[in-house]
């Protein structure tokens, strides 16, 4: 199995995510809130499917042509203030799910994408939008809850694209 389809997908929730951040659904939350957590499913899925270091390939492949398709698709300092953040909450992710990759099996993608979340939340929304009038505050706490609640929806497609990707894992050091 390839690198292939999880670099596509990254990159498709970074761009898709990166258009929807720039509309708002009201004071608390942009329509991206409900995007973005899918790209720690695809970050999960790798690490458990490939292992860290190929997750990391995952990440950078999909930072470098997401940011790069995100500067053109939406504005530039949504473009940088998402690959700043996306490349802190990713590796976080990826190190933090190595860690507890041994645990029960929710675990290490639940904490993984907790903690990175909250990263990300606070670099993307204070890069983004400070400074410009915008209620990013209250759009970065929305845009938390959602992922909280999306880290928590993301276990059960977790859980069944873990058993898709077994009979393919034998013999794959993790």
């Amino acid at each position: 199995m390839t690198l292939g389809l999880p670099i596509a997908a990254m990159v498709a929730v970074v761009v898709g995510s990166n258009v929807a951040v720039q509309f708002p659904i009201n004071d608390w939350l942009t329509w991206g809130a409900f995007t973005y957590p899918f790209s720690f499913l695809v970050t999960d899925l790798s690490n458990r499917a490939f292992g860290a270091a190929k997750a990391r390939r995952v990440v950078l492949v999909g930072f470098a042509v997401g940011v790069a398709l995100s500067v053109v698709a939406a504005d530039w300092r949504i473009g940088l203030a998402s690959g700043t953040a996306f490349l802190a909450a990713q590796m976080l992710d990826v190190s933090v799910f190595d860690r507890l990759r041994r645990a029960a099996w929710w675990r290490a993608p639940l904490i993984s994408s907790l903690l990175a979340s909250t990263l990300d939340t606070a670099v993307f929304f204070l890069l983004a939008f400070a400074g410009t009038g915008l209620p990013w505050v209250t759009w970065g706490l929305g845009d938390l809850a959602v992922k909280i609640a999306m880290a928590l929806v993301c276990l059960a497609p977790y859980r069944a694209l873990m058993s898709v990707f077994a009979p393919r894992l034998a013999g794959v050091s993790r």
